[in-house]
């Protein structure tokens, strides 16, 4: 039994670690439901302490510099993104605040961020690696093309089922490695995808409970998060992924150039003596 549940908690240990960031934001979510702060509207609170977390996240030294420049993408990308939902009707942050831009309270950014904070944890505390990742030519494409269906289905035909098919397709060979306790071990790269979709689904169900934002269908009272919401986070998570992976490897390929260069460096000298 040992070996089952010790490995077990051990990987739930790293992604609770690897989920600070959301957790933090859901307790703040929950606190602002109940308690009220004086002159402060509960938009700019929740934009205080997603401030202060990322702030203390990084000078502690549990996020890179690296990461925190890929926390701060996502923020740009998820404003963007909510900014052109809002707009549309898709849903709305009906309370008031000082930190809205266009409608959007500017916390919501560090939703989409806190997705690119669970990425980059849990790649670096389970030692991620990926095998058969597809060349940047199917990739980028793929993600720009997924980010750009959420904006333009309002006007032309919804491709999210072709670029599902899509995705099967250019990731069907590759699969991510893990390590718990030592020990690697690999999933097929569309599952883990619909996996953290499952969970990002789960949150937002709580999430507009607690009032982070509205849809529609939950103006006059609150109910489930339509199953339908699932694809898209599904694809959400893929255009994350694929930000953080193709970052990461960018990253590589910039480190082994000095330790190529200095290799080569260190051969040439051998022969020269």
């Amino acid at each position: 039994m040992e070996r089952f549940w010790k490995p077990l908690l051990h990987f739930g240990y790293q992604q609770a670690m690897s989920c600070l960031f959301p957790v933090i934001i859901f307790v703040s979510l929950a606190i602002t439901k109940v308690i009220d702060v004086p002159h402060l509207p509960d938009y700019d609170l929740l934009f205080i302490i997603c401030l202060a977390t990322q702030y203390v996240m990084y000078r502690s030294g549990m996020e890179s510099k690296d990461e925190l420049k890929v926390i701060c993408l996502f923020h740009l990308i998820g404003i963007a993104l909510e900014v052109y939902k809002v707009h549309h009707g898709s849903w709305s942050y009906p309370q008031d605040g000082w930190t809205k831009l266009f409608g959007v309270p500017l916390y919501s950014g560090f939703m989409y961020a806190s997705v690119a904070s669970y990425l980059c944890q849990a790649w670096r505390r389970l030692d991620v690696t990926l095998v058969g990742w597809p060349k940047p030519v199917w990739t980028v494409p793929l993600g720009a093309a997924i980010y750009l269906n959420f904006m333009t289905h309002h006007y032309v035909y919804d491709i999210r089922w072709v670029l599902t098919a899509l995705l099967f397709i250019i990731f069907f060979r590759t699969v991510v490695t893990y390590k718990v306790l030592s020990v690697t071990r690999r999933m097929p790269l569309a599952v883990s995808f619909f996996l953290i979709g499952w969970f990002i689904w789960l949150a937002e169900n709580i999430a507009t409970y607690l009032g982070a934002w509205q849809y529609p269908n939950q103006r006059e009272a609150w109910t489930a998060v339509s199953w339908g919401k699932l694809s898209s986070w599904f694809l959400l998570v893929i255009v994350s992924f694929i930000i953080v992976a193709q970052l990461k490897h960018v990253k590589e390929r910039r480190e082994e150039v000095p330790f190529r260069a200095s290799r080569d460096s260190g051969q040439e000298a051998k022969r020269q003596a």
